[in-house]
């Protein structure tokens, strides 16, 4: 398929078609990588993809609780008063 570069404000973009993104799961942001003198597209990973899920398990489970309480992380140093 080929596509024609179109003038978009002080830049330059292309068409693409709705088949092909349909194809390649591309909704919002992409990924560019320039290779060999070709553009490669992909969709924008999402690092956290999956996490509402795992925080909405872990709160039914009853795991959400906080890990700084000061039982849980003090130390015989923090007894003694500290002095500057």
């Amino acid at each position: 398929m080929r596509a024609r570069i179109v003038k978009i404000g002080n830049s330059q973009g292309i068409r693409i078609p709705k088949p092909i993104l349909e194809q390649t799961g591309i909704m919002d942001d992409v990924e560019l990588e320039v290779d060999n003198n070709q553009i490669i597209l992909r969709p924008a990973s999402n690092p956290r993809n999956g996490w509402e899920s795992e925080f909405k398990t872990m709160a039914e489970n009853g795991d959400d609780k906080l890990i700084d309480e000061m039982d849980l992380i003090s130390n015989e140093w923090d007894d003694d008063q500290w002095q500057w």
